[in-house]
């Protein structure tokens, strides 16, 4: 907690960089922090992608007008919301994806780093809140002093999260590793236990219409779905 407010309270933009590559430790430190944040139903649908090819990089600082401190900087990714993975689980298994092309599963890859409970009736919140036109409550935040912790949850690998220059599809789908992973974590973990893997407990989430609402109630509240 010492640590984490003058990190937050101290932020600033940085728009100059030296000329320096990140090492591959340090890179390896800021991919595992980038993917311990909290996730949705432990969804984990977003991916990253480094840009290490100088042409394509710098086809990316023209289209974002950034050229100078994308061109010239330690490191450069891409985040990706992401829910290739779940789409390949569901297809394998002869499942329908409703659930998950809908505009809710969208908005739970899009904000997958918050808790997503304030949406269960979006319409009451806003209501409650009296909020106007082209406002949308995403999440809400709870902070104080925890009187237990649950252990660390596995993350997705990073060879199934993390790649250079382009989208591997089939290197990002191949999560046979991964759920031996979590299907130990689930059998071991101190409360709640279960015998299930991450693939199946993606299965099961996305056979369900979630929130099948939102999409109207974005568009009550102004905004455009084309």
């Amino acid at each position: 907690m010492t640590h984490a407010v003058p990190n937050l309270t101290e932020h600033v933009s940085v728009r100059d960089f030296k000329d320096i590559p990140l090492s591959p430790e340090i890179k390896a430190q800021l991919s595992l922090a980038a993917r311990s944040a909290s996730s949705s139903h432990f969804v984990q649908s977003f991916s990253i992608i480094e840009i290490t090819d100088m042409t394509l990089r710098t086809q990316l600082a023209d289209i974002t007008e950034s050229a100078p401190y994308v061109k010239q900087t330690g490191a450069f990714y891409v985040f990706v919301a992401d829910l290739y993975r779940q789409s390949t689980l569901l297809t394998k298994q002869g499942k329908q994806l409703d659930g998950l092309s809908n505009m809710e599963s969208l908005l739970v890859s899009v904000v997958d780093t918050t808790i997503g409970g304030i949406r269960n009736d979006v319409e009451k919140v806003a209501d409650l809140l009296n909020l106007p036109k082209y406002t949308l409550p995403l999440f809400g935040l709870t902070i104080g002093i925890p009187n237990s912790k649950n252990k660390v949850k596995p993350r997705l690998l990073a060879k199934n999260q993390v790649s250079e220059n382009s989208y591997p599809t089939a290197q990002f789908a191949d999560l046979s590793e991964y759920d031996d992973l979590s299907k130990a974590y689930y059998a071991d973990r101190d409360t709640n236990q279960k015998t299930s893997s991450w693939s199946q407990q993606n299965i099961a989430f996305f056979q369900t219409i979630r929130r099948p609402e939102i999409a109207e109630f974005l568009k009550k509240q102004g905004f455009s779905l084309t």
